[in-house]
């Protein structure tokens, strides 16, 4: 089957008088040729931005009033419209924030282009009762397990702090080339990552006859922080294609954030959230 080109569509447009009256679906249909149906899905699947009153947001209802010089702006690639996300599997409800399993190639931020394939979108238009969903931390694109996400600003606010002050505590999974049993346990790395302070703290867990599955828990925040650590101490994860030697049509990075444990701000319980056994990693032979 001969493979369509993507289409591949930037533009800006600013309202005019005569445009205030008008919906931004038919605006954009009338300025690019693009059908308003696929315009509206566009807008769904957050591609569509509008900048108004020194604001710029997401434009996702095609019934918002439109004022003389706001600006409608257009992101529009057929072939990230088009993707499907992975779908999370919920953990607990707990209300005012959720606890969800994000696997494999789901995404924690958008991009201009839209925000269809991030979990915070699918689970905003998924969960019921449904409610706003607000981040409050990320696992890389290429990580399973545990997130965390809120229900309500101030919520957000709270649980922000936490992650940020380490009041959180998050454990961590990974399988990893090599015998790790000979190494002491638990083991401490503080290797600096691009000149700031970094410390990670490993500990045995099982090992087959190539590769070790480890126990993380990371003391600072840094960027891809556990795959650059093991693999400078070693032991690059199984999959890492950036820090490790995985090629294309190898597994999957096996790392998963397992565990969240934290005093719940609302209800004052102290609260432990963990992958269920199904989903964990498997360490094979």
């Amino acid at each position: 089957m001969k493979e369509v080109p993507a289409t591949i569509i930037e533009y800006t447009y600013t309202i005019t008088t005569n445009d205030t009256a008008k919906k931004p679906s038919s605006i954009l249909a009338r300025e690019t040729g693009l059908s308003q149906q696929s315009l509206k899905t566009a807008m769904q699947k957050g591609a569509v931005w509008i900048h108004q009153s020194q604001r710029c947001q997401r434009l996702r209802r095609n019934n918002k009033p439109l004022h003389t010089g706001d600006q409608l702006q257009l992101f529009y690639n057929t072939t990230i419209l088009n993707q499907e996300p992975p779908a999370p599997s919920l953990i607990s409800d707990e209300k005012e924030y959720s606890i969800w399993y994000k696997p494999y190639g789901l995404f924690c931020q958008g991009s201009k282009w839209g925000d269809a394939c991030t979990i915070n979108r699918w689970v905003e238009t998924h969960l019921r009762p449904q409610r706003p969903c607000f981040l409050v931390h990320r696992l890389d694109q290429a990580t399973t397990g545990i997130i965390l996400l809120a229900h309500s600003k101030k919520t957000a606010q709270i649980f922000s702090h936490f992650f940020s002050t380490r009041t959180i505590q998050k454990h961590y999974q990974a399988i990893v080339k090599g015998n790790f049993s000979a190494y002491p346990s638990p083991f401490e790395i503080n290797t600096n990552i691009e000149g700031k302070k970094a410390s990670t703290t490993l500990s045995y867990a099982a090992t087959t006859t190539k590769n070790s599955l480890v126990n993380i828990q990371l003391h600072t925040g840094r960027k891809h922080q556990i795959r650059i650590h093991l693999s400078q101490f070693g032991f690059p994860i199984i999959g890492d294609r950036l820090y490790g030697q995985a090629m294309a049509g190898d597994k999957n990075l096996q790392l998963q954030a397992v565990k969240l444990a934290f005093k719940c701000p609302l209800t004052k319980e102290h609260k432990t959230f963990q992958v269920p056994e199904t989903l964990q990693l498997v360490l094979e032979e």
